[in-house]
């Protein structure tokens, strides 16, 4: 399989995911200020969301790029990563009609925390299928970001049950530490 065709299936994969965030927004009965912050916090998690889901996107979509070749090892890895991917929706939904409260507060962790894991199993199964000793897998062993994104998502699930609102501060802060893309990548991409 080349790595174009899994790469439109992914593509399409997320933008449904999209969607489907986009659709759980519903319009507020009313014209008024007040009806509209009723909404608000629907409204941010799926703010929330679209940037994580917009970074997945961005990444593996450079990951991709990086990869010379697919085999079934990576198939089975990117699915691994679509389907928790394909879980951020009922997440967002979920935290956002509760009002950040403290268990969708952590389950929206974990749901943050489980496509983190599935990408670095997915960028373990790039490097194995297209040569340890290439660019792409000495970039892959300097991943401070992905080291720190752990420990945010895991502090985020623990900050949940003290304060929910320090748990989003959590993930805020990991989005934008991935607001960049990962350059790292890119470098590799241009010096091969």
């Amino acid at each position: 399989m080349n790595k174009e065709r899994l790469t439109a299936f992914s593509d399409g994969v997320i933008a449904i995911i999209i969607t489907i965030m986009v659709l759980e927004l519903k319009v507020p009965h009313g014209a008024t200020v007040a009806a509209l912050s009723g909404i608000l916090p629907v409204f941010l998690s799926y703010v929330l969301s679209f940037v994580f889901v917009a970074i997945y996107w961005n990444n593996h979509h450079h990951l991709l790029h990086a990869a010379r070749r697919v085999n079934g090892a990576i198939l089975w890895a990117n699915m691994h990563l679509l389907f928790w991917l394909s879980l951020i929706p009922f997440t967002t939904g979920w935290m956002g009609e509760n009002d950040f409260s403290e268990l969708p507060a952590a389950i929206y962790g974990v749901s943050m925390l489980m496509p983190a894991i599935a990408y670095f199993v997915l960028q373990k199964c790039i490097v194995r299928a297209n040569g340890a000793d290439r660019g792409l897998a000495r970039t892959m062993e300097r991943d401070v970001k992905g080291k720190v994104s752990f420990v945010l998502c895991v502090a985020g699930i623990a900050l949940a049950f003290v304060h929910p609102w320090l748990a989003c501060g959590a993930y805020v802060l990991l989005a934008a530490l991935w607001l960049v893309p990962d350059r790292r990548i890119e470098r590799t991409i241009e010096e091969s």
